[in-house]
């Protein structure tokens, strides 16, 4: 048999990262809904710093043993990133709380045309016309499948607004920042967790009691809820490493368009889980849809000229290794 071709290799690297971060991601949404469902764990935003915080010690760990090497990222670059990632995070928590399910949806689809304009206007990308037909049938697809009930107010309107861009901006710098000081997945996770982790631990029991009224330090803490935590904890690492890994190989666009992929398996799982009452005709429709535009975008984005960069270079800082 001979050797796989460096384009081979490439393929069979991308499907990994993708399989990975579906996996965790699909994962980690059916633990937090058990712990938060059925022990009363509220405190979404308590609880995504001990993920950053787990994810600290594994970064540390790996560092102590010399599996990821010393690298250097920019005080300032490292505020704007930690700035973008936690507004991202209470942004979304609080548009959940304030809107319609419908609309939550709506500005979650939302946050495709927003890093595609990024892109554009950042990156001098530049998009094919079958690419941008692709997105819009992903979009679609997407949208008659979780889009039910829609109202929206003022103050709604202006969290999703903030979660939306944040997030898109988060997401952005992922890329941004690999590129242009050659971190590794770990390397910028060994920077951005310990910030993310601090900060969070500090604001979001304030803000969890803001949201749910409840305190967390008075949770009725007992066996399963803490090896349900646990548990989260140790799949969020993955989740947190993978969606690092697959911005780093692809862009932030691709990122959500073939990250939903993960809602179209949600729903799946929750028809096995739940019953049929979790399937209609109109949602199965939507997700032949959104499938259909992922597999048209796969092979739109990746002929020549299907996503360009036109004259633009960016500045890279190589840092060296010990």
């Amino acid at each position: 048999m001979a050797p796989a071709s460096k384009a081979e290799k490439k393929a069979a690297g991308d499907a990994a990262a993708w399989l990975f971060n579906v996996i965790t991601s699909v994962g980690i949404i059916i633990v937090n809904k058990a712990l938060m469902a059925t022990y009363g764990f509220s405190f979404a935003t308590t609880l995504t710093g001990l993920h950053f915080a787990t994810t600290t010690l594994m970064t540390t760990v790996l560092w102590m043993l010399g599996y990821v090497q010393a690298s250097h990222l920019p005080l300032s670059d490292l505020l704007k990133f930690v700035v973008f990632a936690n507004f991202s995070i209470v942004g979304m928590n609080v548009s959940l709380m304030w809107n319609s399910v419908g609309f939550y949806q709506i500005a979650k689809l939302s946050m495709i045309p927003v890093s595609c304009l990024l892109e554009v206007v950042l990156d001098k990308i530049r998009y094919s016309r079958d690419t941008k037909l692709s997105i819009g049938v992903v979009l679609l697809g997407v949208g008659v499948c979780t889009v039910t009930d829609v109202s929206v107010n003022t103050r709604g309107f202006i969290a999703a607004f903030i979660a939306v861009w944040s997030t898109s901006m988060q997401q952005y710098y992922v890329h941004f920042l690999q590129r242009k000081y050659s971190l590794t997945s770990f390397n910028l996770l060994g920077h951005t967790a310990p910030a993310q982790a601090a900060s969070l631990l500090l604001v979001g029991p304030f803000l969890d009691y803001w949201m749910t009224s409840k305190r967390v330090d008075k949770y009725d803490y007992n066996t399963a809820s803490l090896m349900f935590i646990f548990l989260s904890c140790s799949i969020a690492v993955g989740t947190n490493l993978s969606q690092f890994i697959c911005i780093g190989r692809f862009t932030a666009v691709s990122f959500q368009v073939l990250g939903h992929m993960k809602t179209i398996l949600v729903l799946i799982m929750g028809f096995f889980f739940f019953g049929k009452e979790g399937l209609n005709l109109q949602v199965v429709f939507g997700m032949v849809i959104a499938v259909a535009g992922m597999i048209w975008y796969g092979n739109a984005s990746s002929k020549p000229g299907g996503k360009e960069r036109r004259s633009h270079t960016l500045p890279t800082n190589k840092t060296e290794t010990p």
